[in-house]
C-alpha cells in the first residue's frame, strides 16, 4: 500500500440517485463501505468527511433568501445526516465506526476531540467527520484538509465525477486535458475550482498530498490507496 492513513472527502451529491428520487442510495453506500473494508483488510487507517449538498448547501441557500450563516448551518447538519448513513452502511458489513462532530449533538455522535480521533483510527475505527469545521463560510473541503492535517493523514483522497483535475470542466469542454500531477501552487494559480483556495492552502502548509478520483470507478479508491496511476496528485513536485 502507498499510504496508510487515508481521510476521503466525499461529496454529498456523490451518494444521491436523482433518477430514483433518493438522497441516500443503497446501492452507493454499499460499494463505498466494500471498498473501505477491503483497504481495512489491507492496513488502511480511514477518517471520512462528507459534504451536504444533496439535503442542503447554504450557498444556496441564501440564493433563495435563508441568511447565509443559518444556511451554514443547516448544511452543517445536512452533513451530520449523510455521516450517519455512512455509519449505517458500513455497520452493516461489520465495520466499526465513530461518528465526531464539529458540532456537539451527543446522543448520536461524539464531539470531535482530536486524540480520540486519532486513537479510534490506530483502533481500527472508521471514522467519520461530520458538521464541518462548526463554522459558517468554511466549505467541507476546508473541513477535509483540516481534519487531515489535525490527524496527521497521508493523504487526502478527494472524490469527484471525474477521473482527476482538468485544464477546463471535461463535461463542458471536448478539449479539456488532465494532469497527472499538478503542484499546490499551480492549483492557486490557475484557480481550480476542484478544492477552494483555503483547502488547497492548508493542505501545501502540512504537505498532504490531494489526489482527486473518480468516485463512480470500479474499486477507484483502492486503486489510490495502492498507489495504482488513478486520478491527480497534488503536491509540491
Amino acid at each position: 500500500m502507498k499510504y496508510k492513513r487515508i481521510l476521503v472527502k466525499i461529496s454529498g451529491e456523490a451518494l444521491q440517485n436523482k433518477e430514483k428520487g433518493l438522497n441516500h442510495d443503497p446501492e452507493i453506500l454499499s460499494k463505498v463501505a466494500a471498498q473501505f473494508k477491503q483497504m481495512l483488510s489491507m492496513g488502511a487507517e480511514i477518517a471520512v468527511v462528507v459534504g451536504g449538498g444533496n439535503i442542503f448547501r447554504g450557498l444556496a441557500g441564501s440564493d433563495t433568501g435563508t441568511d447565509r450563516t443559518t444556511g451554514d448551518y443547516m448544511g452543517m447538519l445536512a452533513t451530520v445526516i449523510n455521516s450517519m448513513a455512512i455509519q449505517n452502511a458500513l455497520e452493516n458489513e461489520g465495520i466499526h465506526t465513530r461518528v465526531m462532530t464539529a458540532i456537539t449533538m451527543p446522543a448520536i455522535a461524539e464531539p470531535f476531540i482530536r486524540r480520540k480521533a486519532v486513537r479510534h483510527l490506530e483502533k481500527g475505527r472508521v471514522v467519520i467527520f461530520g458538521a464541518g469545521t462548526g463554522n459558517p463560510y468554511f466549505t467541507t473541503d476546508s473541513a477535509a484538509a483540516l481534519r487531515a492535517s489535525e490527524i496527521n493523514a497521508d493523504v487526502l483522497m478527494k472524490a469527484t465525477k471525474v477521473d482527476g483535475i482538468y485544464t477546463a470542466d471535461p463535461m463542458k469542454d471536448p478539449d479539456a486535458t488532465r494532469f497527472d500531477k499538478i503542484s499546490y501552487q499551480e492549483a492557486l494559480s490557475l484557480q481550480l475550482k476542484v478544492m477552494d483556495a483555503a483547502a488547497f492552502s492548508l493542505c501545501m502548509e502540512n504537505d498532504i498530498p490531494i489526489v482527486v478520483f473518480n468516485f463512480f470507478k470500479e474499486n477507484g479508491m483502492v486503486e489510490v490507496f495502492n498507489g495504482k496511476d488513478s486520478g491527480t496528485i497534488v503536491s509540491h513536485g
